[in-house]
Formats: structure tokens, C-alpha cells, sequence
């Protein structure tokens, strides 16, 4: 089992495609395991000629638990780091979804020189007036954790009719079958509190976002009420340069219909900035 090391932070990773392409790394959103970034998504990204690299963030998934212990999105973009340092990459691609694009922010903020291009997706600045959520939404996400395994893909499911993408884009055995392969994998609900706290605690990036000067595309959903769209034209409207997409239909979640467009969208994009 590949891993990496960060400090006494255990990181699960796995990569997809030749090590020899340039390397695109991808940054999961809360309590949101490697597996989200489906096998056939990555293969999409390397059939683009990218080494696609996914892992586990701390607090979820095969990744240390770290009971107890308070942390930032700081520590978790030097999980990332670790990452790309145990597979030997120098600098890489970096693509953020939710969480995982406040995390690809702050490595851009903070570690500009590790990365060849930045792409946030249905994420926000942290600037409260930016990228709310509806009451509905919101009460999802404060929800009880579920007790059993049933309970949690039937939460999985009710979450996706809040949030995600239009009714006809949601294939529901799939999400059914994704959700449950996750909860066997990892369960640990105490994580995604901590990692809850950490997004909390990070605060406002605006005037970081502002300083930015690598390749910048932003992504959002015009369905998502997890993640206002707000968030994302107000991501980009900070950085300067940034490339904005808006994806009509688009929630906050990444089906299988949306695959094919989101990979033409990024790799066309990086191709146009190289």
C-alpha cells in the first residue's frame, strides 16, 4: 500500500497513468474518501497524458485518525505536499473539490512553487458574505452521523437529492454502490468534525487569493446550494487571470454524465496555459 508521511501523518495514495506525464493531484472534500475521484475518472485524466494522483486526507479513508488533535488547512495542504514528495514529483497540477479546493488555495497561497497550475472546484474564499449554503443544505451537512451502514447510504442518497446535479444526471445504484464501498473502507465521522473545525478555523484567503500568479481555472455547479456559485466567481474574481466555468445542471457532486466535459473543460484549459 503506497503511503506518505507527514510527520506522524500516515497518507494513503495511489496514482494512475505513467509517472513519467506531468502529475495532476487531486484533493478530496470533507469527509470525502480517494475513492470519490472514481477509477474511470482518473483514467480519463491520464488518457489526457497526466499522472493522476488521488489520496486519502487525514481523518478519513485508509489516512492516520488523528483523535484528539486540532489542526488547519495548513497541516492538510502539507498532506498534500507529502504526497507529491512520495511520488516524486516536483511540481505538479493541483485540483480542489470543495474542501479539497480550500486546500489547493492554500498550497497556492503558501506553496506556489510546487505547483504548475491551481483549479478549484465548487469551493470559496472564506469570506462569509461568499459561497453560503441554504438552510436545506445546511442541515445536511450539520446532520447527525449515521448509525449503520443502511442508514448512511440512505444519507448519501438524501444528500444528493438537496445538493447534486439535475434529477437525470443522478444514477442512483451507482451512488448506492459508491457509498457503501465507503463506508466498508472507512467509517470515522469524529474526522470529518475535525476536518470541519480546520475549514473553520482557516478564515478568510481573500487577500492570498488576491497574490496568486499561477494558471488558475475555477469550476462550479449552477445547482449547488452546498457551495453557492458565489463562491467560485468570487474565487476568481480574486485570482488574478483566473479562468471561470459555470456548469449548467451541475450540483455539488461530480456524477458520471459530467465526467467527460469536466475532464475536456481541465485539459483544455492546461493546454491553453502551457
Amino acid at each position: 500500500m503506497p503511503t506518505a508521511r507527514n510527520g506522524d501523518v500516515e497518507l494513503f495514495f495511489e496514482a494512475f497513468g505513467s509517472a513519467s506525464d506531468p502529475a495532476l493531484l487531486l484533493v478530496n472534500g470533507l469527509g470525502s474518501q480517494c475513492i470519490n475521484y472514481d477509477e474511470r475518472w482518473c483514467e480519463k485524466f491520464a488518457a489526457q497524458g497526466y499522472c493522476v494522483i488521488r489520496f486519502d486526507n487525514r481523518d478519513v479513508g485508509l489516512s492516520s485518525k488523528l483523535d484528539e488533535r486540532t489542526y488547519g488547512l495548513r497541516d492538510m495542504a502539507a498532506d498534500a505536499l507529502a504526497v507529491v514528495d512520495a511520488a516524486q514529483v516536483a511540481r505538479a497540477h493541483v485540483m480542489g473539490v470543495s474542501m479539497g479546493g480550500m486546500i489547493a488555495q492554500r498550497l497556492a497561497i503558501d506553496h506556489a512553487d510546487r505547483l504548475l497550475s491551481l483549479t478549484s472546484v465548487m469551493s470559496r474564499t472564506g469570506e462569509p458574505e461568499y459561497g453560503q449554503s441554504t438552510p436545506e443544505a445546511l442541515a445536511v451537512l450539520m446532520a447527525k452521523p449515521a448509525r449503520t451502514r443502511d442508514e448512511y447510504v440512505d444519507n448519501q442518497i438524501a444528500a444528493i437529492r438537496v445538493y447534486g446535479s439535475k434529477p437525470e444526471w443522478i444514477d442512483e445504484p451507482y451512488l448506492r454502490a459508491r457509498a457503501a464501498r465507503a463506508f466498508d473502507r472507512c467509517y470515522c465521522p469524529a474526522g470529518v468534525g475535525r476536518q470541519m473545525q480546520a475549514v473553520v478555523s482557516d478564515g478568510d484567503r481573500a487577500a492570498g487569493l488576491r497574490a496568486v500568479t499561477m494558471p488558475t481555472l475555477v469550476m462550479h455547479g449552477t445547482r449547488d446550494t452546498l457551495i453557492d456559485p458565489s463562491g467560485g466567481r468570487r474565487t476568481a474574481e480574486l485570482i488574478p487571470g483566473a479562468r471561470y466555468v459555470e456548469i449548467e445542471g451541475m450540483g455539488h457532486d461530480y456524477p458520471p454524465a459530467i465526467w467527460d466535459h469536466w475532464v475536456e473543460t481541465w485539459a483544455g484549459f492546461v493546454r491553453s496555459v502551457s
